[in-house]
């Protein structure tokens, strides 16, 4: 029970900002069950920006609380997936090669910085317009439990990393326990379909890393969280679903 707990902290303290659960010791026993709790910590930073969005609803004007709550967004993750995303970007700009190790640099190429612009230009857009707020813990989850999905079923190409534990502790029960209660989650808000957008985008995303590279890497794993977000909130403000 304690190393539940502690993989929650973990789950909480890696993908977020939230001072209160600020453990980094990826010791044997809790990383399987921080990645679990995944999905839970997105759907627990959604509806925190759900709250936020009720609260000020009255006060400010729509399109401006749209661009709040996307600030919030950026804050509340510290940007962690977005650098992942800036990242595996820079990596598609050379050689397959040498991808890796420019993943792997700490500095942010040209096209990563231009594509990171663009792609949080898009997102701020994106929540500017939206008005199925409620539907914003939904969102974050699915997006997270893509991350978990590509964890667990396809390889890991990195040698070293949160990846390569997350991978070797995540087991079969904690991973029925999580698609369980996601998909419990998806029935309640009675939106089977969002999930089939948001496996799909994982399909996509899979079928092109794997033929690059041969798998995925922590900074893929953010790529697939940030498109994820931003597909799925247009699939939302399209009306598609």
């Amino acid at each position: 029970m304690r190393n539940i707990f502690k993989g929650l902290a973990l789950a909480i303290s890696m993908l977020t900002t939230l001072p209160f659960f600020k453990i980094h010791d990826f010791y044997k026993g809790i990383n399987g069950y921080a990645v679990m709790f995944y999905p839970f910590v997105g759907f627990l930073l959604g509806a925190v920006l759900w709250g936020v969005h009720e609260f000020l609803n009255p006060f400010v004007t729509s399109t401006h609380l749209g661009i709040i709550i996307f600030a919030l967004l950026v804050l509340l993750t510290g940007a962690l997936h977005l650098d992942g995303f800036s990242d595996t970007v820079d990596g598609l700009y050379v050689p397959k090669e040498r991808a890796l190790e420019v993943m792997k640099d700490s500095h942010v190429g040209g096209m990563g910085m231009i594509t990171g612009v663009t792609f949080l230009i898009l997102k701020a857009s994106s929540l500017a317009y939206f008005e199925l707020f409620y539907l914003l813990p939904l969102v974050l989850m699915l997006s997270r439990l893509n991350a978990v999905l590509a964890i667990y079923f396809y390889p890991y190409i990195s040698q070293s990393g949160m990846g390569t534990l997350a991978k070797e502790e995540l087991t079969k029960p904690q991973m029925l326990i999580t698609l369980f209660c996601s998909f419990l989650i998806v029935l309640i808000y009675n939106k089977l379909l969002l999930l089939v957008s948001a496996l799909l985008v994982l399909f996509v995303i899979k079928s092109f890393f794997i033929k690059r590279y041969g798998g995925f890497t922590g900074d893929i794993y953010g790529f697939t969280i940030e498109v994820t977000e931003l597909v799925l909130l247009n699939v939302l403000l399209l009306g598609l679903l």
